[in-house]
């Protein structure tokens, strides 16, 4: 469990000023650290730099590729759903955490409205999810799916 130790080592250090939230992630390949990540969400003011992402983005400029397949994801707290997303999108094969969702919830992050949105139809959502130019926008995938240059992530 040293890698879960070290995401929260991450998380414990860099949560301290109190500009940072309190969550750490490591990425772990082969028996060796390929990416650490904690929150800077405060810092960039960047709402989507939570630590499993900052982490699977150091992960993946470390391996050169957007596939980080044979890989664990070690974080501080389970994954909120766009970090899930996120790890899922990466092809990581499995993850350890810490704390849950529930403890984050105690410490003041709710997440559970989102998951709550996840499950609605798009017209009952907060965020209005509206299609429009579809013909014009599939035209887009259509040619994607005949480009011999194509590289599939």
């Amino acid at each position: 469990m040293k890698y879960l130790r070290r995401a929260i080592e991450l998380a414990s250090i860099h949560s301290v000023s109190g500009n940072n939230g309190p969550f750490g992630a490591v990425i772990v390949k082969d028996n060796q650290i390929i990416g650490e990540g904690w929150n800077r969400v405060i810092e960039l003011n960047d709402p989507t730099a939570h630590a499993e992402i900052n982490a699977i983005k150091s992960a993946c400029q470390h391996v050169q590729s957007p596939d980080l397949s044979g890989s664990i994801l070690y974080t501080s707290c389970e994954p909120c759903p766009m970090c899930l997303s996120a790890a899922y999108w990466a092809h990581i094969d499995s993850i350890f955490y810490a704390c849950s969702k529930h403890d984050a919830n105690e410490a003041g992050f709710d997440d559970k409205a989102i998951y709550a949105e996840l499950q609605f139809e798009n017209a009952n959502k907060k965020i209005k999810l509206i299609q429009a130019l579809h013909e014009e926008g599939k035209k887009v995938f259509d040619n994607w799916k005949d480009n011999d240059n194509k590289k599939m992530y």
